[in-house]
């Protein structure tokens, strides 16, 4: 059984100031996601899902949908504020979806298969990908509770340009996760890296700090449990016009009350990501580099 890629791609850059995930990095026109469904076919993945916004539609399938359609199954869903489960009281006034927990919602009985979630503008490496499908590998329906998450570390995971967000994690002596908070604002200080906390207060970090980059395993089940907790956020942040529903809380929620477990699977693989349109220079030299040692080809789709 092969796993299903689902991409987190509903952003519309508004730091970065246009639609990243289809802005080119490669030296023929690639974009991120072609990198990333590049090493998931490579690493043996089926089929892809995106989460997209419905304004980006035909320029989602004028760059993506058509060139990659001939070599993976593709669909795509859109994530709409107004979806949410029934009998739920909103304001009207949001203009802003609901986070990365409702966008995966979205995808709901559009997977049967163990599952990787990931970013649209992230840029993981072959390794992350093989490493999820290597865990995978044999899966069951008795194994519908065993999670996984592949981590970074977060020195180097960090824009030279801005703070970012990342999900902060505690492991217990058998690498599963026992916590994971989404920290908002982390960026690097001449005295090192440092976070907000919920009190503005800075946190200092160490450079092996480690850190989820939205690169989750789950499995069909998931989202009952995400459903669940969505309802129960909603019923206390639904006229909140800012509030979001994350990933990690309800990962959090399921680990606390011991109905699933969350493997970490430690990736030593550099990262690149695009939050800020100066890091895009950086990505592309990133990209270049690795096609010089041999990891990719020049044209990568032929």
């Amino acid at each position: 059984m092969k796993p299903t890629l689902l991409i987190l791609a509903a952003g519309i850059g508004s730091r970065y100031g246009g639609l990243k995930q289809l802005d080119a990095i490669g030296p023929n026109g690639e974009t991120i996601i072609d990198y990333s469904i590049f090493d998931a076919i490579r690493a043996g993945f089926g089929k892809v899902v995106f989460i997209i916004n419905e304004r980006i539609e035909k320029d989602f399938q004028d760059v993506i949908i058509k060139r990659l359609q001939p070599y993976i199954r593709i669909e795509y869903v859109f994530q709409e504020i107004w979806k949410l489960p029934d009998g739920i009281a909103w304001s009207k006034e949001r203009t802003k979806p609901w986070g990365t927990g409702h966008a995966l919602l979205m995808a709901d009985g559009r997977i049967d298969t163990p599952f990787a979630v990931i970013n649209a503008d992230d840029f993981y490496g072959r390794e992350a990908y093989q490493t999820l499908t290597d865990y995978y590998a044999g899966w069951t329906p008795a194994r519908e509770n065993d999670f996984a998450m592949v981590a970074f570390e977060i020195g180097k995971t960090l824009s030279e340009y801005g703070f970012v967000c990342r999900g902060v994690c505690t492991t217990d002596t058998s690498d599963y996760l026992e916590n994971v908070v989404e920290r908002t604002w982390i960026e690097r200080k001449p005295e090192g890296i440092v976070y907000k906390d919920e009190e503005e207060k800075l946190i200092l970090l160490t450079d092996d700090t480690v850190v989820s980059m939205n690169f989750w395993g789950f499995t069909p089940s998931f989202f009952g449990y995400l459903k669940t907790g969505f309802s129960e956020f909603l019923q206390t942040n639904g006229e909140n016009l800012k509030a979001e529903y994350y990933i990690p809380t309800a990962v959090n929620r399921l680990i606390q009350d011991r109905i699933a477990t969350v493997r970490v699977l430690p990736c030593a693989a550099k990262w690149y990501g695009i939050t800020y349109k100066e890091d895009k220079e950086m990505v592309v030299k990133g990209i270049r580099q690795l096609i010089e040692k041999g990891e990719y080809p020049e044209k990568l789709w032929t």
